[in-house]
């Protein structure tokens, strides 16, 4: 029998690293004495509040005053708020202040509450109809151009908005070969592969007031921005609107002006619950996003087609640099199986599209 030298093989075992929970315990008595030491928590206290402020401004939006359009102007560009959060991690390592660490856990929260859903691909395969809409700019140096790339996106329905009286027979010539159906009032204008009937304009009021009372009815029609017509689907009648709402402006003494489209949306959100049939698609530039409190009367309604089978935000303004989803696919009644935003054409808006099943 070989005898072994305990002795010695303590010797040994000293000089090796120690494992296991052993040489865990003392690594955590290590973490817990540091993140106890007064001066983490005290350092940064000011980023601590504003990362608690910033927590506080996304989940409490709803709340802001509408005063000068700050409310609308806030919801617009919510998901942006979101930046703030690493710029404040960066000054909390910085500072190495755990109280402005500690405090970033709200934001982070309320965002992810709030977008985090749109950071996942909710499309699936499948679907019987694929609508499109887009602001064609009425500014656009190449209408033609802009009707063929439209075209060649295959949608069934096609929804444009600010059509020129100009534009107008040129949208016409290049979308007739893809779309023999088609009906056009004011500006706004659907064309569809499927037959359409019973169009008509819908009052979102842009020519409100005295004095528009006072104009006959063919000069108000020149600035309508709203139709609802009916599209013939093999699964039966869908009622589409296609609307778009009065421009927002910022300015210095009046803050961020939205009178216009808040009435436009009012009146949209009234003529859609006044609407009987249970499959509805509103197409259009809406002038907001989903998250402005202007179209409570709307999202009450309808759902989005981006928020239930998009990928990501799906900004469409501006076509350069999109910062916002103005323009909107809202549904009723049948289920969006994709939706995604298309390439530019020569518009300042990029258009998009969903795909949606019964």
């Amino acid at each position: 029998m070989t005898q072994v030298d305990t002795a010695e093989t303590a010797k040994e075992g000293a000089g090796r690293p120690a494992t296991g929970f052993g040489n865990l315990r003392p690594r955590i008595r290590r973490a817990l004495g540091v993140a106890a030491r007064p001066g983490l928590w005290k350092r940064g206290l000011v980023l601590a509040t504003l990362a608690l402020l910033l927590g506080l401004l996304m989940l409490l939006h709803a709340h802001i005053t509408d005063r000068g359009g700050l409310g609308s102007l806030v919801e617009t560009f919510l998901p942006w708020f979101g930046l703030f959060v690493p710029v404040l991690l960066a000054g909390a390592l910085w500072r190495r202040s755990a109280s402005a660490v500690a405090a970033l856990l709200l934001p982070v929260t309320v965002w992810l509450s709030l977008f985090g859903g749109l950071l996942i691909d909710k499309s699936r395969p499948g679907g019987d109809l694929t609508v499109a809409t887009h602001n064609v700019d009425a500014d656009n140096t190449d209408p033609a151009g802009t009707a063929r790339d439209l075209a060649a996106s295959k949608a069934d329905v096609l929804a444009l908005e600010e059509i020129t009286q100009q534009a107008k027979p040129l949208y016409e010539k290049e979308l007739a070969k893809a779309y023999p159906y088609h009906a056009v009032v004011g500006t706004v204008g659907v064309w569809s592969r499927l037959p359409l009937s019973d169009t008509q304009r819908v009052d979102i009021k842009m020519d409100y007031g005295p004095l528009g009372d006072t104009k006959p009815v063919d000069v108000k029609m020149a600035y309508d921005r709203a139709l609802r017509t009916t599209v013939a689907t093999d699964q039966g009648p869908l009622a589409v609107y296609v609307a778009h709402l009065g421009s927002v402006r910022v300015f210095p003494r009046n803050g961020f002006w939205t009178a216009s489209r808040d009435r436009g949306a009012q009146a949209l959100g009234e003529a859609v619950a006044s609407e009987r049939n249970d499959r509805v698609v509103l197409l259009g530039d809406l002038n907001g996003t989903t998250d402005d409190r202007a179209f409570a009367g709307i999202s009450s309604q309808l759902n989005s087609a981006q928020d239930a089978a998009g990928d990501g935000f799906g900004f469409s303004w501006p076509a350069r640099f999109p910062i916002a989803r103005i323009d909107q696919i809202l549904v009723r009644g049948v289920k969006p199986t994709s939706s995604w935003v298309l390439p530019a054409t020569g518009s300042d808006h990029l258009p998009v599209a969903a795909r949606l099943s019964w």
